[in-house]
């Protein structure tokens, strides 16, 4: 995925919001893009996204996508699970895949009681809960996170930042905006930082390395109802009760067995993925 020289303005002769912006976007990274309020942020994500077109420039490459806005329109006249199934079925998912993941997304993040209650009646915690797992189903290559975090408990923040994990890993693209300076701390990821209206041609990407893969990794996954193992996966594999499997595999072999779990249909969940103990 590419933007060149990307602008955006809004109304003829009004003030550049961005301007003269080149990125590349390739599979598998992670994006954090910084900047003071009204630096274009939250412009750049609707771009990337494809809700906004650009006005000058243009941007190639873009994948499916899922978006988590800023602000989500909690006032639509459906359920939660109505909602979350009608975005499924945007995604690619059969009716029963996105029904069976609009539940199961919901129960993840503590919300399963509220699958029949109309998004009108939720709380703002509870929408966001919504908002985030609509942006989780199905397998899209490029994941924008738009302050997804906030109105979060603790609980649900902390399984958002093991799913962006998750879909990095399996080489989906993710950027995302937050006002936490600490979010996926520690994690490998390119930071593109934005000027504002004064200086919108200016943006720095900085960028830090991606660590090698250890030797041997271990990936705790949890099947979905009635799934098996995809054939053919590197490795060994042994049960640990619950349903969940762990997959021991060559280092280097871990992205792709990731891949592989995650874009399975309906995917697996992903508990942990760790460094294996020496042999």
């Amino acid at each position: 995925m590419r933007l060149t020289g990307v602008g955006r303005r809004y109304g003829i002769g009004g003030p550049w919001i961005l301007r003269d912006l080149d990125l590349d976007l390739p599979e598998g990274r992670l994006l954090r893009v910084e900047g003071t309020n009204g630096s274009g942020k939250s412009t750049l994500l609707r771009l990337l996204a494809g809700i906004d077109a650009p006005s000058a420039g243009r941007i190639t490459g873009r994948p499916r996508t899922a978006y988590v806005p800023e602000r989500f329109p909690a006032a639509l006249p459906m359920t939660a699970g109505a909602y979350l199934t009608r975005l499924g079925r945007i995604h690619g998912l059969s009716r029963a895949e996105a029904s069976r993941g609009a539940v199961d997304w919901l129960e993840r993040f503590g919300a399963g009681a509220y699958a029949g209650a109309p998004l009108s009646e939720l709380s703002k915690g509870t929408s966001q809960k919504v908002a985030v797992a609509q942006g989780l189903m199905g397998s899209p290559g490029l994941l924008v996170l738009d302050e997804a975090w906030t109105g979060l408990d603790r609980a649900s923040r902390a399984l958002l930042d093991e799913a962006v994990r998750e879909r990095v890993a399996a080489g989906v693209r993710v950027v995302f905006v937050d006002h936490d300076p600490g979010r996926l701390a520690g994690e490998p990821y390119a930071v593109l930082r934005l000027g504002g209206r004064d200086h919108p041609a200016r943006p720095a990407l900085g960028d830090t390395a991606r660590p090698a893969r250890p030797p041997a990794m271990r990936i705790d996954a949890e099947p979905p109802p009635g799934a098996v193992l995809p054939a053919g996966l590197p490795g060994t594999a042994e049960p640990l009760g619950d349903g969940v499997i762990r997959l021991t595999v060559a280092g280097p072999q871990a992205d792709d067995v990731l891949r592989t779990l995650l874009t399975a249909r309906p995917s697996w969940h992903i508990r942990s993925v760790t460094e294996a103990p020496p042999q």
